[in-house]
């Protein structure tokens, strides 16, 4: 298999095809949230032998993107409020702090080339309409380019790692839509001001409020699925 690279991973053997491709589909939705694994299935339908899909699971596992349970079995992460908040919390405190980093430590053409990717974005995004604000994963995704702009290594592995799929899991199926695309789209314009600047110290903390804003925005969808699941109950008992 001819070597590449997608998304920081070396794509080498059939196992690296696979756990990229699941990856993918599970971050996205195609193979969904809560659903249980069936290593049978899979296996054929990736054209794998069982001991290479349970070698990719073991990946998605360490990414938190797959679960194992006793008596349960594996399962694909869910999606959950109570979830959200503590990956939350360690996000805004992470990125942050990459952000006060990226502030000291991000050369000239790196932060120009960060303008470059939001002028990118305006233009191939529903962003002025208010409709959609999708990023892709790696060096598509602003997030990203500050986490690796911080030059702090085990603070890019903590984010871009272990930690990266399930909050862009979060990102994108509970993604912008409506008013908070334009106001996202600014407020990463004001986060790059502030690293240009060389102000880590309001670069941190403007990050740390796109987080919170980012955060209440899915919250808020949780809030509305729960109360749309209630009210359906309802109906059915009367």
């Amino acid at each position: 298999m001819t070597q590449h690279l997608l998304n920081d991973t070396a794509v080498t053997t059939a196992s690296d095809k696979v756990f990229v491709d699941m990856r993918r589909e599970i971050v996205e939705g195609s193979i969904a949230q809560g659903s249980k694994i069936s290593e049978p299935e899979l296996a054929k339908r990736y054209g794998v032998s069982r001991a290479t899909l349970r070698e990719a699971l073991n990946r998605l596992e360490s990414c938190y993107l797959v679960e194992r349970k006793a008596n349960i079995g594996c399962r694909v992460v869910a999606l959950t409020a109570e979830r959200l908040i503590e990956v939350y919390q360690v996000r805004s405190a992470l990125e942050g702090l990459a952000c006060r980093l990226a502030a000291d430590n991000m050369e000239p053409d790196e932060v120009q080339g960060l303008k470059q990717l939001l002028n990118q974005h305006l233009r191939t995004q529903r962003v002025k309409e208010g409709e959609s604000y999708y990023q892709e994963a790696g060096d598509l995704d602003f997030h990203y380019r500050i986490i690796k702009g911080s030059k702090n290594a085990h603070l890019i592995h903590l984010l871009c790692h272990d930690l990266y799929q399930l909050i862009r899991m979060y990102r994108v199926q509970m993604g912008m839509v409506g008013p908070r695309v334009s106001k996202a789209f600014d407020e990463h314009l004001a986060i790059i001001n502030a690293i240009e600047n060389h102000d880590g110290e309001l670069a941190e903390m403007l990050m740390k409020r796109h987080i919170s804003a980012s955060q209440a925005n899915i919250q808020t969808k949780f809030d509305r699925y729960q109360q749309s699941v209630q009210a359906t109950q309802n109906e059915m008992a009367n």
